[in-house]
């Protein structure tokens, strides 16, 4: 089968094409045939040196999530995942492939309905985002401050807080992704403005933050008392570093990346949720671009130059 491979962490140009033996199940795993693999800018970090932060270390084949077709199943595994359309879910490893062997814990069944484009753009995304607004508990009538609101989990975040009724500002940058925040029902703000902080327009209940860094920490002065963070994201080159101490004092509940890893069970519901929302046409991924698998590393150039609002995939 066709793969992408690492044999050394450094720049996009590093994403090799090779060709490895087709995968085997083992017990109580299945082989999926990818038709749509997920990408998430967390993987440009691994790639670029991370790697050791999240136990991955060259030779690797990148990816952990896809959406195919069940096309062999190992021993013990129920004969009737063979033939089914289903995804690899978050934790799967080594999707920028052909061929991928999926422990059936991670196996999430596709609705009708829903297309595997879609389906691997809610991979890990809809997982994340669909547990990051439970938790946050969003109310009718609550203002929420979303940063990086145009990316692939940004746009289902405002998808979601607005579905449940709250008043939404979402924070990105440029006009391309910020006409795409104001498309999805948020109030679009440019954070890389001078003063960005001050047209949000007001404190606000919770602060989703998709970002971290210097902008998250700009954004925590927003938030009222007795308000919700999630400081989840770090594509400014690391997570939003709180003052906790400061947040107790205001009665500020503090979620982290900690708080999305989630176990194999609670993985399938949060997909099944967000699959299930967007085959009923309530949520949208938005997939701005696809890529054949050949050109990860033109997909990963593309999401480090913050060229892609929504989703970008490979497609094997």
């Amino acid at each position: 089968m066709r793969a992408i491979r690492v044999d050394g962490y450094g720049g996009p140009e590093v994403l090799a094409e090779v060709e490895l033996a087709d995968p085997v199940p083992a017990p109580g795993e299945v082989v999926l045939r990818a038709e749509a693999v997920d990408t998430i800018y967390v993987e440009t970090q691994i790639r670029g040196g991370w790697g050791e932060a999240f136990g991955i270390a060259p030779p690797y084949v990148p990816g952990g999530a896809a959406a195919g077709t069940v096309v062999a199943v190992g021993e013990g595994v129920a004969p009737g995942w063979l033939g089914r359309r289903a995804v690899a879910g978050p934790g799967t490893k080594g999707t920028y492939a052909e061929l991928v062997r999926v422990p059936v814990e991670l196996l999430v069944a596709v609705p009708d309905g829903l297309g595997p484009r879609e389906a691997a753009a809610l991979a890990h995304d809809g997982v994340t985002g669909t547990g990051i607004a439970e938790a946050a508990g969003i109310k009718p009538g609550e203002r929420v401050l979303i940063l990086g609101a145009a990316g692939g989990m940004g746009t289902l975040l405002v998808q979601l807080a607005v579905a449940a009724g709250a008043v939404v500002v979402g924070a990105a940058r440029g006009e391309r992704k910020l006409a795409l925040v104001r498309e999805l029902g948020a109030e679009p703000v440019d954070y890389t403005e001078p003063g960005w902080t001050e047209r949000v327009g007001g404190p606000v209940d919770v602060l989703l933050d998709g970002v971290g860094g210097e902008l998250g920490l700009a954004a925590f002065g927003l938030v009222r008392d007795g308000g919700r963070v999630s400081a989840h994201g770090a594509p400014s080159g690391g997570f939003t570093e709180l003052d906790l101490a400061e947040a107790e004092r205001r009665d500020i509940a503090v979620r982290g990346i900690a708080d999305v890893q989630f176990p194999p069970e609670e993985i399938v519901r949060l997909a099944e949720a967000a699959f299930a929302g967007a085959a009923a046409g309530r949520l949208r991924p938005v997939i701005a671009r696809s890529f054949a698998l050949a050109d990860a590393a033109a997909a990963h150039r593309a999401i480090e130059a913050r060229e892609i609002p929504g989703k970008a995939l490979l497609i094997p």
